[in-house]
C-alpha cells in the first residue's frame, strides 16, 4: 500500500489563526523532501525522533531527538534527515504574537534562528506541553487556553533551554557568499516567483553566470533551476489554499508555460494535485 505523502510543513496559517501546530509523522518507508526557504511567520519545531543536520543562518548542526530549534519569519533554512522513522511537532505563529507584554523578557532571545537543547529533567514537562498544546488546538484553536498553553510553552522553551554549541561554525548569512547573492535572495523573499533565467539572476548579482551558479549550489544545496521551481510551487500551494484563484489564474501567475504543465509539476513535487490539494485545504478550514 502507497504511503501518504508527508510536506515538509504546513504551507500557510488557517485564516484567523495566530498559530497552528501539527504532529509530524514519518514511517520508515516514507520519503522526506525538503529544500532550502524562508516563510513569512515564525517557526518552532520540536523534534521527537530525528537523525539530521539543520541548516541556518548561523550554520549547520547535528539534530538529535528531543532537540528544538526556533526560525524568525524570512530566515533562509533547510533540514537534511536521514531515511528511516522520524517525529516532531511544528509550530507556526505570527510575528505579532511577540508583541504581546507576556514576551517583553524574552523577545531578544527569538530574534534569530536558533537550535536548542533542554536538559533531560525537563524533557517530559516540554513533552506533556505540547501533547495538551496539541489537543487544545485541534478542539479549538482560538480558545484562551490553547493561547494560554502556546505562550507558556514558549517562555519555557526561553527559560530552560540551552544553546547547541556552533563554536566551529561560519554563519552562513554572514558568508561572502550568501552576501554576494542577497540581490536574488531578496526577490525569492519577496515574491511569489522570480521570472528570471540564470543568466539574468547572475546579472542582477553582478556575476558570472558559471560563478553564480557555483555559489548559488553551494549556499542552497541545489541548483538555481531547481531551487527557482519549488519556490514557484509552494508560493503555488499557499495560493491554492488562501485564494479562490482558478488554477489555470495560479499557474499563468507563476509563470509556468501552461495549465498542464503546472498540474504535472505540482503533482510530482507533492503526490497530489492542484484541484486535490485545494478541497483538501477547504475541507480542514471549513
Amino acid at each position: 500500500m502507497k504511503s501518504q505523502p508527508v510536506y515538509c510543513e504546513p504551507f500557510c496559517i488557517e485564516k484567523s489563526h495566530l498559530f497552528e501546530i501539527h504532529k509530524v509523522v514519518y514511517k520508515e518507508q516514507d520519503t522526506y523532501t525538503c529544500f532550502m526557504h524562508f516563510h513569512e511567520v515564525h517557526e518552532f519545531i520540536f523534534f521527537e525522533s530525528i537523525t539530521g543536520q539543520y541548516f541556518y543562518s548561523q550554520g549547520e548542526s547535528v539534530l538529535q531527538d528531543n532537540d528544538i530549534v526556533f526560525i524568525p519569519a524570512l530566515e533562509t533554512h533547510d533540514f537534511d534527515c536521514a531515511d528511516g522513522e522520524k517525529s516532531w511537532f511544528i509550530i507556526q505563529f505570527l510575528p505579532e504574537l511577540f508583541e504581546h507584554e507576556d514576551f517583553i523578557n524574552v523577545r531578544d532571545i527569538f530574534s534569530q534562528a536558533l537550535h536548542l537543547r533542554l536538559p533531560p529533567e525537563h524533557i517530559a514537562a516540554v513533552q506533556q506541553q505540547l501533547s495538551w498544546l496539541h489537543m487544545c488546538y485541534e478542539k479549538d484553536p482560538h480558545s484562551a487556553l490553547s493561547l494560554n498553553l502556546l505562550k507558556t510553552l514558549m517562555l519555557w522553551v526561553a527559560e530552560f533551554s540551552y544553546p547547541v554549541d556552533l563554536s566551529d561554525n561560519k554563519p552562513i548569512a554572514k558568508s561572502p557568499g550568501f552576501k554576494k547573492l542577497q540581490p536574488i535572495i531578496d526577490l525569492f523573499r519577496h515574491n511569489p516567483s522570480v521570472d528570471l533565467s540564470l543568466n539574468q539572476a547572475a546579472e542582477k548579482c553582478y556575476l558570472s553566470p558559471a560563478y553564480f551558479s557555483r555559489l548559488f549550489k553551494s549556499v542552497f544545496r541545489c541548483n538555481y533551476s531547481e531551487y527557482n521551481l519549488k519556490h514557484k510551487l509552494y508560493s503555488a500551494a499557499r495560493m491554492i489554499s488562501q485564494t479562490e484563484k482558478s488554477i489555470t489564474e495560479i499557474s499563468y501567475e507563476l509563470h509556468f508555460s501552461s495549465p498542464s504543465h503546472f498540474i504535472a509539476q505540482f503533482r510530482k513535487q507533492f503526490s497530489i494535485t492542484p484541484k486535490k490539494y485545494r478541497s483538501e485545504a477547504f475541507s480542514k478550514s471549513g
